[in-house]
């Protein structure tokens, strides 16, 4: 399986501009900026679309894992923060940190506790990530 986005950027890094766009129609041309990336330009930027990825791939690994203990969630809530940091050689992603919300009825403290880091450990998103990753996990019953 493989899945395609494409960027077009115009003009200097500053006073530039570009347009990001995926192979599903889900983003068509949708604008980003030095503005939106370091500042608070309206548009998106890359550091945001990875925390979406992450949320995402991260909620749904969560419900693999947990489906592997015979749990159904009600519901997993993801929020990803990435963190961008300046570094010698310009900019890196230092840290992805995920705030995570998952509602079991009569949920399994144990069980919960290893899908959460196993989940965390397996996602495809935190597996291509060269960043500390950490998690706040908390179970709803």
């Amino acid at each position: 399986m493989k899945r395609k986005a494409s960027a077009v950027w115009q003009g200097g890094l500053q006073d530039g501009k570009g347009s990001i766009s995926t192979d599903s129609g889900v983003l068509k041309d949708t604008q980003y900026s030095f503005a939106t990336r370091f500042a608070d330009g309206i548009g998106t930027n890359p550091e945001e679309l990875i925390a979406a990825a992450h949320a995402g791939c991260f909620s749904m690994a969560l419900s693999a894992e947990l489906s592997k203990a015979g749990i159904t969630p009600e519901r997993i809530a993801t929020a990803a923060t990435v963190t961008l940091d300046k570094d010698g050689g310009g900019f890196s992603i230092t840290a992805v940190h995920l705030d995570v919300a998952v509602k079991i009825p009569g949920g399994d403290k144990a069980a919960f506790e290893k899908a959460t880091a196993d989940a965390k450990a397996g996602c495809p998103v935190s597996k291509v990530l060269n960043a500390t990753i950490t998690m706040d996990a908390k179970l709803e019953t």
